[in-house]
């Protein structure tokens, strides 16, 4: 059975680009029932006992199981969407090592960010905006709902939620500006260390 998992930081951490109330419905009750939905889902299922990871690499395309994939992957997106996110100066700075990667892919830090942020302001609806690591270097992806990385044979380094929940009560309908408050203000490069190690 899985459990929600502690956030990295305080609910008032991330605060002002990020607000408390925001990170309280958005953690404790969203987060938390994408967690209740899959316990139940997998309940007395070959795959009660697998790794959140298996789940959804087994469940992508295939449609009898979109509930399950769904809901594991809506776990999996939130919990990685914390670990890129820090308020620590530390965690604030990009090593030598990811900035080398960042400038070959991208040209610049400022490249990157436009990159970035054309991906999520791009994703219609509901989704997410990653930076991975694929074949040839870093890269930018959006996907929708829950779709993810992982289901496309991609690793995950850096992640923004664009569902409507992530941002409202802190900028109602303006998305372009939560995610400029979290790329230049939240991302954590000491996970993208973490994670490209």
């Amino acid at each position: 059975m899985f459990t929600l998992k502690p956030l990295p930081f305080a609910q008032n951490a991330l605060e002002p680009h990020m607000s408390e109330k925001t990170l309280s419905f958005h953690y404790g009750k969203h987060h938390q029932t994408y967690v209740d939905n899959l316990n139940k889902l997998i309940t007395g299922t070959e795959l009660e006992n697998t790794f959140l990871e298996e789940i959804i690499i087994k469940a992508a395309n295939q449609p009898e199981l979109a509930t399950i994939f769904n809901n594991a992957a809506q776990v999996y997106n939130h919990d990685f969407f914390w670990g890129s996110l820090s308020a620590k100066p530390e965690d604030r700075i990009i090593s030598e090592k990811t900035m080398s990667l960042i400038n070959a892919s991208f040209g610049s830090l400022d490249n990157f960010y436009e990159q970035f942020k054309v991906a999520a302001l791009g994703q219609f609806g509901s989704g997410w905006a990653w930076l991975v690591n694929g074949e040839n270097g870093l890269e930018i992806i959006k996907t929708a709902n829950a779709d993810n990385p992982l289901a496309r044979g991609l690793k995950p380094l850096l992640a923004i939620d664009v569902w409507e929940h992530s941002y409202y009560l802190d900028y109602q309908n303006k998305r372009a500006d939560y995610v400029e408050a979290v790329m230049k203000n939240l991302f954590n490069w000491s996970f993208v260390e973490i994670s490209l190690s």
